[in-house]
């Protein structure tokens, strides 16, 4: 093949991502999406080892998990970049995994089967509000200091796991919970990597969770803390978790807080999130203040749940991850496709993900923590019937060891102390039906 004849099939592949993407009209390049595609990936890619590692303490095969969270976030991506044009990665999404495997499967007793249910059904429920206006009178109804306080609880509620799975807290008859033991190898690894990540955000180095993830792991094998089992290897089999959901077992009384639990926590962290990025890739349509294309990416997003949940995943959510594949340049979905060819690719790395242990991941969970945390500074301290219900969200989540069970405190703690100062024209009539809701599932069925 001639010179001529290749710089023409560049042109021509050239110009139909340009028409397709519109790469001109957003201010970017074929170069800059696959950067920002790249650095995307790297700084989120973390997921494929730790979700797993969350999830199959659910009793989930290990193996079928990695290949399901790979598969999940490709597709969830895929559809947002082709569908929705916008620089956006998906995953299954951090806390709602954990609620998913320490509190519906550990402490409430469901089989994941059930709890996957739960999952479609809570997705399904999501792609309805996200075609429809409903979901934007929900958002609404939600008082604000709840939504930040919904973030900063998950976040709390990672952190504990975190500590708790590297040894660093442990439990005590006389306090509750301690210090753990600080000579053992897991606690001091974990808060090496949780170090290590920090400080490589903080200087904003490239792909700095996964280095401190695998720098720890190097650690570990140096020490002899596991065996190496190699890096690439043919995919293990998704079929223990493929179509594995019982969706019939998820319709009962009892899953009702659990099911909105994952949609409320998805919908208002996912809301969060698309806003956020949209802002950083100029998606804002400075005349009219409306945000391009926000329809299509909420059905992309919401419709990833229902398929991650086929697959085995949790609820797949966006990632607030994609900004720095904004900051890289990425400005269209030609920078999403990229970040989802990378994640079909890495279902070649089980080998690898088999092998991280649960210090290094505990160290990326108590990171992710602290970022999540944040959220709490949004909150209105000046009016206590603001503050002390999403405080009370925040901290009931870690202290009940349950997403669902926090939500549920907070929700009633604001319409109580909203309605009993008479400030009645701050409680919707979304909040008012869901805090019975609640009562009724705290005093009926516990």
């Amino acid at each position: 093949m001639d010179k001529n004849s290749t710089v023409e099939q560049t042109s021509v592949k050239s110009g139909f991502l340009e028409r397709f993407f519109k790469l001109s009209q957003h201010g970017t390049s074929v170069k800059n999406e696959f950067i920002g595609g790249i650095t995307t990936f790297a700084t989120m890619a973390y997921i494929i080892f730790v979700n797993p590692n969350i999830m199959s303490a659910s009793g989930m095969d290990p193996g079928a998990l990695f290949v399901a969270t790979c598969i999940g976030a490709a597709i969830g991506t895929l559809m947002m970049g082709l569908f929705a044009n916008w620089p956006v990665g998906l995953a299954p999404g951090m806390g709602l995994n954990a609620f998913f495997a320490f509190t519906v499967v550990g402490e409430m007793g469901y089989s994941w089967q059930v709890a996957l249910g739960a999952v479609f059904i809570s997705g399904v429920i999501f792609v309805g509000l996200s075609v429809s206006r409903v979901r934007e009178w929900v958002i609404e109804s939600i008082p604000t200091s709840l939504r930040y306080g919904m973030t900063a609880g998950v976040g709390l509620f990672l952190g504990i796991i975190g500590l708790k799975s590297a040894g660093i807290v442990v439990g005590s008859n006389a306090t509750l919970v301690t210090l753990g033991d600080f000579t053992q190898p897991p606690a001091i690894l974990a808060a090496v990597c949780f170090f290590i990540i920090s400080v490589l955000s903080v200087k904003k180095v490239f792909g700095s969770v996964l280095i401190g993830i695998f720098s720890v792991t190097l650690i570990g094998l140096a020490l002899g803390l596991f065996e190496y089992n190699g890096i690439f290897s043919a995919p293990p089999s998704i079929a223990p978790t493929f179509m594995a959901m019982d969706i019939a077992g998820a319709f009962n009384v009892g899953m009702i807080s659990i099911i909105l639990a994952f949609l409320f926590v998805n919908m208002f962290d996912t809301a969060g999130t698309l806003m956020g990025v949209a802002e950083r890739a100029n998606l804002v349509n400075k005349e009219t203040g409306k945000i391009d294309g926000l329809p299509k990416a909420l059905k992309a997003d919401s419709l990833s749940s229902v398929i991650g949940a086929c697959f085995g995943c949790p609820p797949v959510t966006s990632y607030v991850e994609s900004a720095s594949g904004v900051s890289a340049g990425a400005r269209t979905g030609l920078s999403a496709v990229v970040v989802s060819l990378l994640f079909l690719a890495a279902i070649f790395l089980a080998p690898l993900a088999g092998m991280i242990p649960a210090y290094a991941t505990a160290g990326a969970l108590i990171y992710v923590a602290f970022l999540m945390m944040s959220s709490i500074k949004n909150v209105n301290w000046d009016d206590f019937t603001d503050s002390v219900p999403a405080a009370v969200t925040a901290l009931m989540m870690p202290l009940t060891f349950s997403i669902s069970n926090g939500i549920a405190l907070g929700f009633i703690t604001y319409t109580v102390l909203k309605a009993g100062t008479g400030k009645f024209s701050d409680i919707s009539i979304a909040m008012y039906a869901l805090s019975i809701l609640f009562v009724f599932k705290l005093i009926i069925l516990g």
